[in-house]
């Protein structure tokens, strides 16, 4: 079994909430009536609660509209069959795979984007530089990563580099011992930077396949803190060639459009090369994968949709599709 094992059923129990209100209020409009430019407005509003994105709205009602106005579309259970392909249709073809150190576009150059530093060679362990603000379930994400990465016989390494809290370091150390993989700390209060060097020294010298680092669950808006996650990223590039590997921003999908202001922000301190979508089985707005493919073009590259360390999905848009639109 792979890195990151897709289950249909775990994922589409997942987002019941989002099918449950958004998906379920469609069929209920849509179902059996012939159309109208009435209901297509309800179409329309339902897709923005959802967080679809208002650019991305506007763009499928104009298409469902043109449809209907040329006789292509004529009743509600066609525009529910053409939101299902077009919805899975709005991602481009782009890789949302977990990088590793020797990977092409790895070593020395983050995936997507410019050279990192460290003179590449594919020297040394992963590096998955974790970030995201206090409850986005940033620590729980990191443990589901954890996981899928130990279940597939790799050896972790965490790094609790969020010492402004001790109950944050107190989480991580619980989640290392469930899962059996070890943890490097500092004094509460001390330098982040320098826990994340002891780690890094310690991941090389001792041969770890991936170094997993936390960081301050910091606010978007706090400078110090977010200058705070370029030195740590600093560090990392110049103890490991290429590090870190992957910036890993994790956001409360339950947020809404404010992990989009959040990410925005996050991409300003750190290049992000995914984004770990968490708590999705807690909205009904489900569609907010697809307003951040629309504003920020980072690619999701997993989803939360529990609360156990296995509830981690690799983000596929046509399974999500599927998923949401499953019936019952």
């Amino acid at each position: 079994m792979g890195l990151f094992k897709s289950i249909f059923k775990k994922l589409s129990d997942g987002l019941a909430k989002t099918r449950q209100t958004f998906v379920a209020s469609l069929r209920t409009i849509l179902t059996g009536k012939a159309l109208s430019a009435d209901l297509l407005k309800q179409v329309e509003q339902r897709l923005i609660q959802a967080d679809v994105g208002v650019q991305t709205t506007r763009s499928l009602m104009d298409k469902i509209r043109k449809a209907w106005q040329e006789g292509a579309i004529k009743d509600g259970d066609q525009v529910i069959d053409y939101l299902r392909k077009e919805l899975a249709a709005l991602w481009p073809a782009e890789d949302r795979a977990l990088h590793f150190a020797g990977q092409a576009g790895t070593d020395g150059q983050a995936p997507g984007g410019p050279p990192s530093g460290g003179g590449g060679g594919g020297a040394g362990p992963t590096v998955i530089l974790v970030c995201g603000v206090n409850g986005s379930g940033k620590t729980t994400s990191i443990a589901k990563i954890a996981k899928s990465l130990r279940d597939d016989g790799k050896t972790v390494l965490l790094a609790a580099c969020d010492t402004f809290r001790a109950a944050a370091v107190e989480q991580l150390e619980v989640w290392s011992q469930r899962l059996g993989v070890e943890v490097v700390k500092g004094q509460h209060g001390g330098d982040p930077a320098a826990v994340a060097f002891d780690a890094a020294a310690a991941a090389v010298a001792r041969n770890f396949d991936v170094l997993l680092v936390d960081t301050a669950g910091r606010l978007h808006t706090q400078d110090h803190l977010m200058r705070q996650l370029t030195k740590i990223r600093n560090v990392l590039t110049k103890k490991i060639p290429g590090a870190p590997h992957e910036v890993i921003l994790v956001l409360d999908a339950t947020t809404g459009q404010n992990a989009i202001n959040q990410a925005r922000v996050f991409t300003q301190a750190t290049q992000v090369t995914g984004i770990f979508l968490a708590k999705l089985d807690g909205t009904a707005r489900g569609g907010i994968v697809v307003a951040i493919r629309e504003q920020l073009g980072i690619p999701v590259k997993f989803i939360g949709v529990g609360e156990t360390p296995d509830d981690v999905e690799p983000f596929e848009p046509v399974r999500f599709v599927d998923a949401m639109f499953a019936q019952a």
